[in-house]
């Protein structure tokens, strides 16, 4: 699995060497790869034609001329194959199948709770992902990867959940091997908070190394991304905070067995259950958006305080890796700037100024579609990895010399 690392700093060699100087996506031509590469003019035309026959780059015609013909550029052809980017959540699948820069061709979302069963759930991904490829007129033989998040750990080495509290029957699961067996292609797996601050970070903040990604919605995670790389810790449970104790909670019990975690008082039902006890109609986070929408001060005052308590955590996370951004997603961030005032009055009154003087803590642009996004970006640095190029070019090569 790749990371989110600067592809220049990839390992590579031949072929996939200069396949990662053109996925920027800027046009060269062969004299200037050649320059960049410090190889002979013919050593670099022949890695083009190479990758020309995996259908990953072409020409571009508008270079600009010197005198006598024009020079052909070469670029990334971005549309020339795709993956499928899937996010799971405690109650709804998201799949989309994007081009080689992570732009949405295609996408479809479903009411699904993960409580369904691995089988259930995956199949329906495998239904809806054949549905859009199809609508998009590709096949599963333009499809390069797939790249899915699911709501809690995983195993990053083999892509299986691992002891999930809200994920009943997925315990282990073989994940990419139910998906690779349907598709044929590789697929790649990651905690669905890990992929949306991959693909926020990739989307909307580029030049930012040292982001959190903070998803409340029906449980609460963060992804970290530091020194421009996503942290997973040991074993893969790096950015919980969801289950972080809220000090003065009341003993609210969680789904994990302990008392008053963050995801148990500032969770969408969490602040659900609370509007309820003041006689609202709210059972989850949808509602609570709703309430707030409408102008209800009871569910002001209930987002504004989950703020606080999130806000609480964050001033300790903030302590101990130093972003320069903080990303708040998921579907309690669609409260508008009530939620958010509550975590920034919060982390800006008991984080030290030092920390927090280039601090900006924002929404997400990328919205609900931050989770299909990242598993796309997840998919393509996995795809047009060196190795994965170098491996294409050589079994292109073999079947042709067969």
């Amino acid at each position: 699995m790749s990371d989110i690392s600067n592809v220049s700093g990839l390992a590579s060699s031949g072929a996939s060497e200069l396949f990662q100087i053109l996925r920027d996506g800027k046009p060269r031509t062969r004299s200037e790869l050649a320059e960049l590469m410090g190889l002979a003019r013919s050593t670099v035309t022949l890695r083009i034609e190479a990758l020309m026959d995996l259908g990953l780059v072409g020409f571009v015609q508008d270079a600009v001329s010197t005198g006598g013909r024009p020079s052909s550029r070469i670029a990334l052809k971005a549309g020339s194959r795709v993956v499928l980017g899937v996010d799971i959540g405690a109650s709804h699948l998201q799949v989309a199948v994007t081009d080689l820069t992570g732009h949405l061709l295609a996408q479809s979302a479903r009411a699904l709770e993960i409580t369904q069963g691995p089988e259930a759930v995956l199949g329906a991904v495998v239904e809806i992902g054949t549905e859009l490829l199809s609508s998009t007129g590709r096949s599963t033989s333009d499809l390069l990867a797939v790249g899915i998040g699911l709501p809690g750990p995983v195993e990053h080495r083999t892509g299986r959940p691992i002891n999930p509290p809200i994920m009943p029957g997925w315990n282990g699961y073989d994940v990419p091997g139910y998906l690779q067996a349907r598709f044929h292609v590789p697929v790649l797996v990651d905690n669905d908070v890990n992929i949306m601050a991959l693909g926020e970070r990739n989307m909307a903040w580029p030049q930012v190394d040292n982001l959190l990604f903070v998803k409340v919605a029906t449980g609460i995670g963060s992804g970290i991304v530091s020194s421009g790389m996503l942290q997973r810790g040991a074993d893969g449970v790096a950015g919980d905070i969801g289950h972080i104790r809220v000090h003065g909670g009341g003993g609210v019990p969680c789904h994990c067995g302990n008392t008053d975690c963050l995801e148990a008082i500032a969770s969408g039902p969490a602040v659900a259950s609370k509007l309820r006890e003041l006689g609202l109609d709210a059972t989850g986070s949808e509602d609570v958006v709703e309430l707030v929408r409408g102008g209800s001060t009871e569910a002001i005052h209930a987002v504004r305080q989950a703020g606080r308590d999130v806000g609480d955590v964050l001033s300790a996370c903030i302590s101990l890796i130093n972003p320069s951004v903080i990303v708040i997603g998921g579907s309690m961030s669609l409260t508008g700037e009530h939620f958010i005032a509550g975590i920034r009055e919060t982390v800006y009154s008991r984080t030290i100024p030092l920390a927090t003087q280039h601090l900006q803590i924002v929404h997400s642009s990328s919205g609900l579609d931050a989770g299909v996004l990242g598993a796309s970006i997840l998919a393509i640095h996995h795809a047009m990895s060196p190795q994965r190029i170098d491996a294409m070019v050589s079994s292109l090569s073999e079947t042709s010399a067969g």
